[in-house]
């Protein structure tokens, strides 16, 4: 194996160190300027670790109850302009958050939907070669436990059931690739997961895409996620203006984080008691 190939696999793999500072975050207490603020702003969130806790298969997540209406709620105050930006494919969120269906990047920006109501649109992101992703889902085999979720325009290889294939999968995933040094493909190593999709994309092109359509355009955007793939969207929030925050770590760029999911789903819920205490208030004023 090369250096550089041995230098790619060290890049795809987890990065385990995190110092103690980022082993301890504190919840981000809620900015009370955005209260007044949401009229003018975009809010943007990641799933599964971000809105939801995970699980040992990416099927067994769950809506804890009161989240949609939350989101309902955010989404009209925001005239719309809420979506859930994610690595699952619409479809796939649908089916989670059923029978509502929220604004959406999906695919890791591979496809979008404006509005709940709207037609789903692919962003110009091409298929993954079939006999490639043959290739990829045969690593499935190496051990029990080892879930191949297909998602269309990328394929996750789930090892949350066995932690011990960790290194065996990276390992499978790198020759593939060593075999194949054209295929335009990209590895996300995730938590307890390791997807690969097309490199033409990512969940930040999805969302300075989606920025550029109404309700969201002109508005300052707030984004939360929790993992490798959500740094792409930490990364151009400067760029539009916007703030992110992180979930469960301290990562580079972002305005503050939160413990887990709950913090998060419960700091959503406070912005709106907030702004109708603000209101209140307001009235009382008057």
């Amino acid at each position: 194996m090369t250096q550089d190939l041995m230098d790619q696999d060290s890049a795809d793999m987890p990065q385990e160190d995190i110092s103690e500072e980022e082993a301890s975050p504190d919840a981000v207490p809620v900015p009370h300027s955005l209260v007044s603020q949401l009229d003018q702003c975009a809010i943007l969130l990641d799933v599964d670790g971000t809105l939801l806790d995970l699980a040992p298969t990416p099927r067994e997540v769950w809506v804890p109850p009161g989240l949609a209406r939350t989101l309902n709620r955010l989404l009209q105050r925001t005239s719309g302009a809420l979506a859930l930006v994610s690595g699952r494919s619409l479809n796939d969120i649908d089916l989670i958050f059923a029978p509502e269906q929220f604004p959406a990047v999906g695919g890791h920006g591979a496809e979008m939907r404006i509005s709940g109501d709207s037609e789903a649109v692919a962003t110009h992101a091409p298929p993954m070669d079939k006999e490639l992703k043959r290739r990829l889902a045969a690593i499935a085999k190496l051990s029990p436990g080892i879930l191949l979720e297909d998602k269309g325009y990328s394929l996750a290889l789930h090892y949350r059931l066995a932690p011990h294939a960790e290194k065996a999968i990276y390992a499978a995933v790198s020759l593939i690739r060593a075999d194949l040094p054209n295929a335009p493909i990209e590895v996300l190593p995730g938590k307890c997961v390791c997807e690969i999709k097309h490199s033409g994309f990512t969940k930040a092109t999805g969302v300075v895409e989606l920025m550029t359509h109404e309700p969201f355009r002109g508005r300052r955007p707030i984004f939360i996620g929790d993992d490798v793939t959500d740094e792409t969207v930490f990364a151009v929030m400067p760029d539009l203006g916007g703030v992110a925050f992180s979930v469960g770590r301290r990562a580079q760029g972002v305005a503050g984080h939160f413990d887990e999911p709950r913090d998060v789903r419960e700091w959503l819920a406070h912005l709106l008691d907030d702004e109708k205490a603000t209101v209140d208030s307001q009235n009382m004023v008057r």
